[in-house]
């Protein structure tokens, strides 16, 4: 029996510096899950990393490891900060509740922005690299089957998407603080992303007298220019475009910050210090934060949209209250499904042990009572074993309407108590939860 943890901080536990910090690449991303089935052997895990969470799923045996303490001393080893500094921003999930948190997750409504339409890709990316990877299994390949699908019907049955604040959105509301039209100021966008395409979406439709798009990848910049009617500009060249620039938004890869303030201070005369507007929507982050300190500089970043988009969540509580209920029918479904799946093969083998032991009892009496009616002596002993086995096996199967998880304590108590651990169920890898 596997049990299922989840262990996590997001845009609503952590700041802005602490997430910056557990920031994964890809290769890092692969690198820690590889790390981590070597430090505890038989664990199925999944790590997702956006700009707005960091959450590590893992299955394990019942009595097994990594517990709590486990995975935060994994993920503080591997960013290179102590267990402290996350501890009181970690959230820890188990069994049904990380289901629950797994699917709304999925669905976008644990998201900074709800309804925004980028999670869905972001959970499939890190499901996809754990499946590469082998690090998934019979724990959590149908369980992140199913999340992608409730994801994708909340998408399509509720009005979640519809009206959305994009960062965009909230983006163009700050930028309105400061600049009252647009039809003479420049836009620049730093990197090639989705994010970025979003918040030049929002731009363009107020019609800026120009918009530039610098990337390192000159292909991408020159194909996301063209989408926008901007212009793409060479990367060698970004001081020249930060001078010309009111509006900067930055979005790109980077390890350590692009606009630092001792490469934009000496800019400032340049620019005849005009103001400017700067959007980090980076992490970690592409802006040094003191950058702000210098004159006519407002710079906003993830954390700062955040309060705009927070303010506009209660114009859509009809949408997530009905994602949620639809959550909620999946969450039970899946439970019920997962926990059949279980029990199945441990009352099979609990059977048939205790069959075969009274067909042994029946055949040493029988040897010894000439005369004896064996298809008696058969079927009462087929009897004795269902009546000793009908109370466990039922209280197994209410176990879980009791206490509202997955009855794995369960299952595990009944492979000890009847030694039931010598055969193995079959592989399960492979099979497939029921359709959303």
């Amino acid at each position: 029996m596997q049990r299922l943890l989840l262990l996590g901080l997001n845009h609503a536990t952590a700041p802005l510096e602490l997430r910056e910090k557990l920031a994964f690449t890809a290769e890092e991303r692969a690198a820690a899950l590889d790390a981590l089935r070597h430090q505890f052997e038989g664990v199925e895990a999944v790590l997702i990393n956006t700009c707005n969470r960091v959450e590590l799923y893992a299955a394990r045996a019942v009595h097994g490891r990594p517990r709590e303490q486990d995975m935060i001393d994994f993920l503080a080893a591997q960013r290179n900060v102590t267990p402290e500094d996350l501890k009181s921003h970690i959230y820890h999930k188990a069994e049904r509740d990380a289901v629950e948190h797994l699917f709304a997750v999925a669905s976008s409504i644990d998201s900074m922005v709800v309804g925004e339409t980028q999670i869905i890709a972001q959970v499939r990316d890190a499901y996809d690299q754990a499946r590469a990877a082998g690090a998934v299994g019979g724990a959590l390949n149908p369980l992140f089957q199913r999340a992608l699908a409730v994801g994708k019907q909340v998408m399509h049955e509720t009005t979640i998407t519809e009206g959305r604040v994009s960062v965009g959105s909230a983006a163009v509301e700050c930028a309105g603080h400061i600049f009252e039209r647009y039809d003479d100021k420049t836009v620049l966008c730093i990197g090639a992303g989705k994010m970025a395409a979003l918040v030049l979406q929002s731009f363009s439709a107020l019609k800026p007298k120009r918009m530039l798009l610098c990337n390192r990848t000159e292909e991408k910049a020159e194909s996301l220019a063209a989408r926008f009617n901007a212009s793409a500009v060479p990367f060698e060249k970004l001081d020249e475009q930060l001078i010309a620039a009111d509006v900067v938004v930055t979005s790109a890869s980077a390890t350590e910050a692009i606009i630092t303030r001792q490469r934009f201070e000496p800019l400032l005369k340049a620019r005849r210090y005009r103001p400017i507007f700067l959007i980090d929507i980076a992490l970690p982050r592409n802006v040094a934060p003191d950058v702000a300190m210098l004159e006519n500089v407002y710079l906003y970043n993830i954390d700062d949209l955040q309060k705009v988009i927070a303010a506009t969540h209660s114009k859509r509580s009809a949408a997530i209250d009905h994602a949620r209920s639809i959550i909620r029918a999946h969450v039970d479904d899946y439970l019920s499904w997962n926990r059949a799946r279980a029990l199945g093969p441990i009352i099979d083998r609990l059977y048939k042990r205790h069959h075969e032991l009274a067909r042994e009892e029946v055949e040493r009496i029988a040897s010894k009572l000439p005369g004896a009616d064996r298809a008696t002596l058969d079927d009462l002993a087929r009897r004795i074993v269902n009546k000793l086995l009908h109370d466990p096996i039922s209280r197994l199967k209410d176990a879980e309407s009791e206490h509202g998880t997955v009855t794995g304590p369960y299952l595990h108590a009944m492979e000890k108590l009847f030694r039931l651990e010598d055969s193995s169920p079959q592989d399960e890898t492979d099979e497939q939860p029921p359709k959303a």
